[in-house]
């Protein structure tokens, strides 16, 4: 029998994290640096990437890549896994955890449907649902070459549910229609990829709850209140979704969609 700690073992492995300057990004990055997995990420700014970088290589002791990334632009992005397995020595997992968020006060965005624009749908489908889509496309004989391949999309909770307008009263807090369309899209195209990629390459989802980060006090009363968990996320509570499935932990799981909410789905 497979000992636990070999199967959760990161030892030689390559990720590449988007987003990975990013709250959940960052977190998850640590955690597989931890397990001894090399750590490559890309975000849009690549200052932050460098630091956040340096920093894991100095926690961690493992080597680390920042590159700065717009995942909106196609040809930056079909580069992006070739320039990782040069600089890393190969390319094993991928956390597509980029995401358009918006701003509230970006015009067509955090607004009522009548006034949601087609331009940040466009954005926000962009950088949620089609950059994902063709990091893995340009990834995937690299993830087949170097073995133990696992994909990671991080999708939301509002990909599978509908939105309780009610918790964003009084607030400037809102949910747009781009934003769940791109996550659902997310956790259906796992589904498409882990068949069309088995059985070399494995594609998993999770959907965090949400995550405390000093929203109106307001909006986080209500949302507890209907969190079975009785408070919000924090990003640790996804590490060990994260950790089951980059290993081997997970090597017989494939095209499955894991919420990590607190029972808010439950309700």
């Amino acid at each position: 029998m497979t000992s636990v700690k070999e199967l959760m073992s990161l030892e030689g492995r390559t990720a590449l994290i988007t987003g990975g300057a990013g709250h959940i990004g960052f977190c998850l990055a640590q955690s597989l640096a931890e397990l001894g997995c090399r750590i490559a990420l890309a975000d849009i700014s690549a200052e932050k990437c460098l630091a956040k970088a340096a920093e894991i290589k100095i926690n961690f002791g493992v080597e680390t890549f920042g590159h700065g990334l717009d995942v909106a632009n196609e040809e930056d992005l079909k580069n992006c896994p070739d320039l990782v397995a040069q600089r890393l020595g190969g390319l094993n997992i991928i956390i597509n955890a980029a995401a358009f968020g918006g701003d509230t006060v970006l015009p067509g965005w955090v607004t009522p449907f009548e006034e949601q624009s087609q331009q940040t749908w466009r954005a926000a489908l962009e950088v949620n649902l089609t950059a994902p889509v063709f990091l893995v496309q340009a990834a995937a004989s690299i993830l087949r070459d170097c073995g133990h391949a696992s994909v990671i999309n991080v999708s939301s909770i509002y990909g599978f549910l509908g939105p309780d307008m009610r918790l964003y009263e009084g607030t400037n807090m809102g949910n747009p229609a781009a934003y769940a369309t791109s996550k659902g899209g997310l956790i259906q195209v796992t589904r498409w990829l882990s068949t069309v990629l088995a059985p070399d390459v494995r594609v998993n989802s999770l959907s965090p709850g949400g995550v405390w980060r000093s929203q109106p006090e307001a909006f986080v009363t209500r949302y507890v209140q209907r969190t079975p968990m009785g408070r919000m996320a924090r990003e640790d509570d996804f590490i060990g979704a994260a950790i089951f499935l980059a290993s081997d932990m997970s090597a017989y799981v494939t095209g499955q969609h894991l919420a990590i909410d607190g029972g808010f789905g439950v309700w």
